[in-house]
């Protein structure tokens, strides 16, 4: 009865190492890399939206703060219209 018992065991290890093995293999070849690669483009093109975002949102309250008018739409294209050109360009 114990041979049978460490018999499984021994199976069941087996079997996980196998399994832990092969996913290994998996993630160290090309398609592994190519998932790796994918999601790290990922995570540093959701990182840059969000810094966008977080930087229209404060931009936003800053003008709202200083009593910018924003009709014009901001930026460099506001500068060029009010006849600042010069300045914005450089």
């Amino acid at each position: 009865m114990n041979r049978i018992i460490w018999m499984g065991i021994g199976v069941a290890i087996g079997v996980i190492a196998f399994r832990k093995l092969t996913e290994a293999q998996s993630a160290l070849g090309p398609e592994g890399l190519n998932r790796a690669v994918g999601r790290l483009a990922d995570g540093l093109f959701d990182f840059a939206d969000a810094v966008r975002d977080g930087m229209g949102e404060r931009e936003a309250e800053l003008r709202s703060a200083l009593g910018i008018d924003t009709a014009l739409g901001g930026g460099v294209d506001a500068a060029i219209a009010r006849g600042r050109g010069d300045a914005a360009r450089r």
